[in-house]
């Protein structure tokens, strides 16, 4: 049986930067392809069977930005960022717009591949239980198998991150999840204090499932301690 090679977009207008991704990438084990503009990049991730987007944020025409805004209006395609470094307002904007994990660049090829893999193992779909019912204070039911999940009957639209993040909370319903054991099993990665990466996940989830009927949210902070899904 042939070996399955996860199928990588890298886009990027830095020619030789992305010879030597490519030249990397395929050495592990991924089927690599380029796009060097934001305009093209987008239409290689509509029009392929891409499992995950390596995205420079910096792209001539459209930008890095821009395309992943159009990517998450119609997909949940896994997207890995690359950023400027110390540029902290890209990768903020990045993450509320539903980027899975960013690296700044220059990058170390080993540290990307690190990554990209983090990220499939959290999104690829993988055979576990089925539809779970509905927790008594929540409209919501999941499908780990599916990767599905619904709010008050209506699918929800999220990211690979997010469904991740959702299903821990999920399985943990009522009992506080502090942030480090939230950031290892999510972003695969211990938490730091310089990275927002999980507080924007959170966030982004917060804001697609709104308030309860009784004004609550359904996420709460509980600071000191981390992050609970509410169970009644």
């Amino acid at each position: 049986m042939n070996k399955y090679l996860p199928r990588i977009l890298l886009v990027d207008d830095d020619e030789a930067l992305c010879c030597l991704l490519d030249e990397y990438l395929k050495a592990e084990g991924m089927d690599v392809t380029i796009a060097h503009d934001g305009e093209a990049g987008y239409h290689e991730a509509m029009g392929g069977d891409f499992d995950l987007v390596v995205l420079d944020i910096m792209l001539p025409g459209i930008s890095g930005i821009d395309v992943l805004r159009e990517i998450r209006r119609r997909t949940d395609l896994p997207v890995v960022m690359l950023t400027a470094r110390g540029d902290e307002l890209d990768r903020i904007l990045g993450l509320e717009l539903g980027a899975d994990d960013y690296l700044p660049k220059p990058c170390n090829p080993r540290e990307l591949v690190a990554h990209i893999r983090a990220v499939l193992r959290r999104t690829l779909r993988t055979p576990v239980a089925d539809l779970q019912p509905e927790l008594p204070a929540l409209p919501l039911t999941m499908s780990k198998a599916r990767r599905m999940a619904t709010w008050r009957g209506k699918p929800l639209h999220l990211t690979g991150t997010e469904f991740n993040l959702l299903a821990v909370l999920f399985d943990n319903a009522g009992t506080v999840v502090s942030k480090n054991d939230l950031s290892m099993k999510v972003l695969g990665r211990p938490l730091s204090g310089y990275d927002r990466s999980l507080d924007m996940h959170v966030s982004n989830l917060r804001r697609k499932l709104g308030k309860l009927d009784d004004d609550r949210l359904p996420i709460e902070t509980v600071h000191g301690s981390g992050i609970v899904l509410l169970k009644e």
